[in-house]
C-alpha cells in the first residue's frame, strides 16, 4: 500500500511537470517574442526556465504545516513571559517593525498601550 501512495506521487509529479514545461513553452513562445521581440524557446529550455524561477523567486521549502500555527505558538509564549520581559520584547520588535511596535507595527491598536501608539502615531504624522 505504501509503495503504492509512493508511485502515485512520483506519477503526479513527473506529469505536473511534464505539463508545466508546456505551458511555460507556450506561454513564452506566445507572448515573449510578439511583446520583447526574443527568440522561441524548446520544451527543455522551459523546464529551465521553470526551474530557475523557482528557485529565485519561491524557494524549495516545505508548504503547508509550520506557518498555520505560528500565532499559536506566539501567543503560548506571549503568555509565558513576565512584565518585564514582555516590555524588553516590544521595545526589540518596536525597532524592527516600525512605530506602532507590536505585531505588523499595529500592536497598539489591540491592547494595554493604546496610549503610546497614539503618541508614535502622531509623531510620524507631524514627520509627514
Amino acid at each position: 500500500m505504501r509503495a503504492f501512495k509512493i508511485v502515485k506521487v512520483v506519477l503526479i509529479v513527473i506529469v505536473a511537470a511534464v505539463v508545466l514545461g508546456l505551458v511555460v513553452e507556450h506561454l513564452w513562445n506566445w507572448l515573449m517574442p510578439a511583446i520583447f521581440g526574443l527568440r522561441t524557446i524548446g520544451y527543455w529550455q522551459a523546464v529551465g526556465l521553470l526551474l530557475l524561477s523557482k528557485i529565485l523567486l519561491g524557494g524549495f521549502h516545505k508548504h503547508g504545516g509550520g506557518g498555520r500555527h505560528w500565532r499559536a505558538k506566539m501567543e503560548e509564549k506571549w503568555a509565558q513571559m513576565s512584565p518585564e520581559e514582555r516590555e524588553k520584547f516590544r521595545a526589540g520588535m518596536k525597532g524592527r517593525c516600525g512605530f506602532g511596535g507590536g505585531w505588523g507595527g499595529r500592536g497598539w491598536q489591540r491592547g494595554g498601550w493604546a496610549e503610546q501608539g497614539k503618541e508614535e502615531t502622531q509623531r510620524e504624522v507631524e514627520r509627514s
